[in-house]
């Protein structure tokens, strides 16, 4: 297994025997499979979550090992059905989603109220459901980016859903009504036993300076896990760090000191990555990060690539969508195993 992951990584294969100088390893609440008794479990969790939390530790390939690999597809209302499913219209049919995350070994399926409801009752009790609550939508002309409420936690609870999912724009003029909202649900979520995911993601077009694009930066991402974890998202979402430095460079009048950009976060994808972890509480929140869009031939590289620095940074694991369902069924499934085996590999160790 290790040889495969080694010749997909290529020139970044140096990534399997680096050793981090930042934030180091014994500082972090690692996943395993005793995550829920030795973390989650000392929280204001009820015994609902844990349940609820267990079942998706415990499901599909990876069940038992800690990690986690979620299929999420919201696309079709985020970027339009015809931008999404048209390189394969079968996932215009909400079951073909289902069936794409249970035969590729997934532990969840996290999508609309409307493809999950529309198929609940044949595949709730088969894999979990984790309900996306808000999307942006892209008819309103000019185009805007808002993440609106579609729908509430009890139509998640009442589909069997035993999770539920949201996206705040951090930094965004309308992220503090998100922010609002959002904790609102997950108030209501944990009440009902439900646990949350919170798509951590930034929106601003200042962020992007320069050339350079800000939105990816470890800083600032850093900055959105650490709000998100405080409004009690259970796991976050995050885009993988791809530069650093982006409080300086948009000139944000608070700053972190100068430790954060060297001493503690060395120039480096793993690093950037574990300073994510750090801001989710040293790992007490499981940060899985985002497959990416699909770019055709290269992503089933990519992928394992994203998977490596989650892993060796501390993180919980991946969440890919488009990579494995804008290609046939066989394609998208071997894609989400690749992701897996990464995580199954006991070579692939925290750096």
């Amino acid at each position: 297994m290790i040889e495969r992951i080694r010749e997909l990584l290529g020139a970044d294969a140096g990534l399997l025997d680096y050793t981090c100088t930042g934030i180091p390893k014994d500082m972090l609440h690692l996943p395993g499979p005793d995550f829920l008794d030795r973390v989650v479990a000392a929280s204001d969790r009820s015994p609902a979550v844990l349940r609820n939390l267990s079942l998706v530790f415990n499901t599909g390939r990876l069940a038992g090992t800690g990690y986690l690999s979620i299929l999420p597809v919201d696309q079709g209302v985020e970027h339009s059905g015809a931008a999404s499913f048209a390189p394969n219209p079968m996932y215009f049919d909400p079951e073909n989603i289902v069936r794409l995350a249970y035969e590729g070994g997934c532990n969840a399926v996290a999508s609309t109220l409307g493809v999950l409801g529309a198929v609940a009752r044949k595949w709730a009790h088969k894999i979990p459901f984790i309900v996306k609550l808000n999307h942006n939508e892209l008819l309103t002309y000019p185009n805007i980016y808002d993440q609106t409420p579609f729908a509430s936690v009890e139509q998640a609870f009442d589909l069997g859903a035993v999770g539920v999912g949201a996206t705040i724009y951090f930094g965004a003029p309308e992220s503090r009504r998100q922010i609002q909202e959002v904790s609102e649900a997950f108030a209501r979520a944990h009440e009902l036993g439900m646990f949350t995911v919170l798509w951590c993601y930034l929106r601003n077009n200042a962020f992007k300076k320069e050339g350079t694009d800000y939105h990816s930066a470890a800083d600032l991402t850093g900055q959105a896990n650490h709000l998100g974890v405080t409004i009690e998202a259970d796991i976050v979402k995050q885009k993988q760090p791809e530069v650093d430095g982006g409080y300086p460079a948009l000139d944000f009048k608070n700053k972190p000191k100068a430790e954060a950009y060297g001493k503690l976060v060395p120039p480096h994808p793993i690093e950037w990555t574990r300073w994510q972890v750090a801001n989710c509480y040293m790992g007490r929140v499981g940060l899985i990060n985002s497959g990416g869009e699909s770019k055709g031939a290269s992503d089933l590289a990519q992928a394992v690539r994203t998977a490596v620095i989650n892993k060796r940074a501390g993180g919980m694991g991946l969440i890919s969508g488009r990579k494995a369902f804008q290609k046939p069924m066989d394609e998208g499934i071997a894609l989400l195993n690749a992701i897996q085996d990464v995580y199954l590999c006991p070579e692939v160790t925290i750096a």
